[in-house]
């Protein structure tokens, strides 16, 4: 008989839009979606946090951030618990996969920081936590990221379909599921989009992707863009908001002020789609299978849908949750790392080996 066990994952990635919470029965071969809820991100909290990464912060501001974080995933949690009526004794861990609040593998001194502490997660809610999954892939030389592909390649692996999948939030990342197993961060999904609607629209995202289509694309602020390194780059590679970001976009404009701010969002939204059709029409994958805050915007996915060879779905279609995809893979994580199975990311990620990841705090 194949034992289940409860996981909670937890995830609040780049965009900070909001922490995502995932209740998951997990075996040796299935990871069940039982419950799932997202938190909204503090508006004052965000905005600190977006200072942290945009300006030099002393050793203060970042350890009062790891407590703010911890706190507000504990409390999380602990509403979502007794929201679901849960019993703490039946959750064997949680998987906490933090905030990024940096990512800098291509370094003499690599690292990737999360901030949410670990510590104040497991004293608050009474449940081993799971947390730092990353720094162990980089410290046996890998990237880092993308995590993705290995939760990616145990639920959607198919003999019958040369299958990718991609998850759009702040950033975008691709896994193939297909003959050589491999994966990398794309570039930038939603949130040079997100920067340009903050700034311009005051507004948190385009919803739909409506302002976006309001507008034209500009060809060659768009060559520009693409011409960046980053996109040229080979596998294996991962990125983050502290290279895509507004400082970035600014300096992307510098020529261009005589746009209008809705051509700007339609190149940004251009940009993303064409970025991930280069590199999907690239490969021999015949289905698209997308998840993620991207597969809300619906003129994102038309244009993915033209621009792209393989068919493109969003993995609601086959049944799981395209907005609790990434906290159900870090519960996944979890499970992994209490099993101390290791995650087959060396060929994603460039490490030396495939890596026992994430460090384990104990519930009192």
């Amino acid at each position: 008989m194949i034992k289940k066990e409860l996981y909670i994952g937890v995830m609040s990635g780049t965009s900070l839009d909001g922490i995502d919470i995932a209740l998951c029965e997990i075996d040796s071969k299935n990871c069940k979606l039982l419950a799932a809820q997202e938190y909204p991100f503090p508006d004052e909290l965000k905005e600190d946090i977006l200072k942290l990464t945009a300006n030099s912060a002393t050793l203060k501001q970042i350890g009062e951030c790891d407590s703010r974080l911890g706190l507000l995933f504990a409390e999380s949690i602990n509403d979502f618990i007794k929201s679901n009526a849960l019993h703490v004794k039946g959750i064997v861990a949680i998987g906490l996969h933090g905030q990024t609040l940096w990512h800098e593998p291509n370094t003499p001194y690599p690292f990737s920081m999360q901030l949410g502490n670990p510590n104040i997660v497991a004293a608050k809610t009474g449940i081993t936590t799971v947390a730092d999954f990353r720094g162990k892939d980089i410290a046996n030389g890998g990237q880092g990221a993308p995590f993705a592909p290995a939760f990616h390649q145990f639920l959607f692996a198919d003999t019958q379909e040369n299958r990718a999948v991609l998850n759009i939030g702040g950033m975008a990342n691709i896994s193939l599921l297909f003959d050589t197993f491999g994966g990398w961060d794309v570039g930038c999904g939603n949130v040079l989009m997100d920067v340009w609607m903050q700034k311009t629209q005051q507004k948190n995202y385009d919803a739909e992707g409506a302002f976006a289509k309001s507008g034209e694309a500009d060809e060659e602020l768009l060559k520009t863009m693409l011409d960046d390194d980053y996109f040229r780059q080979k596998p294996p590679k991962s990125t983050g908001r502290e290279y895509f970001n507004a400082a970035w976009l600014e300096k992307q404009l510098q020529d261009f002020t005589y746009l209008s701010d809705a051509q700007v969002q339609r190149t940004l939204l251009e940009l993303t789609a064409r970025s991930i059709a280069n590199d999907v029409n690239a490969t021999q994958a015949t289905q698209l299978i997308i998840c993620g805050g991207g597969v809300k915007n619906s003129f994102l996915m038309q244009r993915l849908s033209s621009l792209c060879h393989a068919k493109v779905i969003a993995s609601d279609t086959l049944g799981i949750s395209s907005d609790f995809l990434e906290a159900m893979a870090f519960a996944w994580f979890a499970k992994k790392r209490l099993h101390k199975e290791p995650l087959a990311l060396a060929k994603i990620t460039g490490a030396q080996k495939d890596s026992i990841a994430g460090a384990v705090y104990e519930a009192d």
